[in-house]
């Protein structure tokens, strides 16, 4: 895990296409996790969801659990928990948990629920979805950081004298963050309480223009309520697939990239259709889609920098299976090794050693090659012609 710069990792909601077999997609899932860990990526946010059979994780906290065994230091949440799913005291609990088993490595993302289609079996109003996530979250910091017994009551949750038996692992608590997408209400919840912020409105046509207008209204919101705001606790979410140029990385992701448009956004969740021909090609001009080469992706992360009024803490990755499974994992490696240093300063002093080792490679090498020629001839022979040839640049070097 890197410790200082921005941070990466996913949004792994998760999306597997209709038809294939779900117990190896979710194995899959699980492999990608543990490749991160292997490329020093930082965190995994993990989805919960019910219905329409793409997002096929229910529980978080069990894949959480899972995954803490087989990687060593990435950091594991849930991204997000539908709060109006569930009593704030068992979320509060159940994390509490995590925090100790994974040694800190949980967190806890935040919600009111993405698919009206879950909150529909479950006999929820989606009007009073986001009224709930307010306050099952107020009940949720209360436990977290009182140390007086909570009592509340609305009209679908109580807690009465309620406290948590386990303290946070973490002190004073694992790390919080409220999923944002394009209304103000996700900002605002997460600066009533100091939170940190998952943009997934960041990967959506004008989302990256409304950036600094967001967090503006956190910190505004913030300041009313006592708590400050972090930048470093901000985490963007886009779309991300990285090649070798750009014209490659198009050609593995467009064909995939439709039919999840097509068949899961537009005719299972009835989105309206986009009124673009090619809406991934101006995804990718817009900004909101970081697809192509490593020049391309460090340059769109650049411009979502600036667009942000002010930096952010770490991108995250909307994971999708728009590549095929080797070009996926090689993407991941490729942002890794060559995108990931730009943005955590990890090779700074590597090539500041190799410019001093260049300016000065005559005042260096040159007395080590002199000793060596010096050492032949000291004992009556000539250094051999290879050498001699290997050699003469160093001593002629500027």
């Amino acid at each position: 895990m890197a410790h200082k710069g921005m941070t990466f990792g996913i949004f792994l909601a998760p999306f597997h296409r209709i038809g294939e077999n779900p117990t190896l997609a979710l194995n899959r899932d699980m492999e990608l996790i543990e490749w991160m860990d292997y490329l020093g990526y930082d965190e995994v946010w993990i989805g919960e969801h019910h219905s329409a059979g793409w997002e096929l994780i229910a529980s978080p906290e069990v894949f959480i659990a899972a995954a803490a065994e087989r990687t060593r230091h990435i950091m594991l949440g849930s991204g997000v928990t539908s709060l109006p799913y569930h009593h704030p005291l068992m979320v509060a609990q159940r994390f509490v948990q995590l925090d100790h088993m994974t040694r800190g490595r949980a967190m806890l993302g935040v919600g009111p629920g993405a698919l009206v289609s879950d909150a529909y079996m479950m006999g929820l109003e989606p009007v009073n979805q986001r009224p709930r996530m307010d306050e099952s979250l107020d009940a949720i910091m209360a436990l977290l950081r009182s140390d007086e017994p909570v009592t509340m009551k609305t009209d679908w949750f109580e807690l009465r004298q309620a406290r948590l038996h386990l303290a946070p692992y973490t002190e004073p608590h694992f790390p919080i963050a409220v999923a944002s997408v394009m209304t103000p209400s996700g900002v605002m919840a997460a600066g009533r309480h100091g939170l940190g912020v998952l943009s997934l409105g960041a990967g959506l046509p004008g989302g990256p223009e409304a950036l600094a207008n967001q967090w503006k209204i956190a910190e505004e919101t913030a300041a009313k309520h006592g708590q400050t705001m972090d930048r470093k606790n901000w985490k963007l979410v886009v779309n991300v697939h990285v090649a070798d140029d750009d014209e490659e990385a198009l050609r593995q992701v467009k064909k995939a990239e439709r039919h999840e448009t097509v068949t899961y956004f537009e005719e299972t969740l009835g989105r309206p259709p986009g009124r673009s021909d090619d809406p991934l090609t101006d995804g990718v001009r817009m900004g909101t889609t970081l697809v192509g080469s490593v020049d391309t992706v460090v340059r769109g992360i650049h411009r979502l920098h600036e667009l942000s009024g002010g930096g952010f803490g770490g991108v995250l990755f909307r994971a999708h299976e728009w590549a095929n499974r080797e070009q996926t994992l090689r993407s991941y490696e490729l942002f890794a090794r060559y995108v990931m240093p730009q943005f955590q300063g990890s090779t700074v002093t590597t090539k500041g050693s190799n410019d001093w080792t260049r300016a000065n490679r005559k005042t260096i090498f040159a007395p080590n090659v002199e000793a060596i020629q010096r050492a032949y001839t000291e004992r009556g022979r000539e250094a051999p012609a290879d050498f001699r040839q290997r050699t003469a640049g160093a001593r002629d070097a500027d």
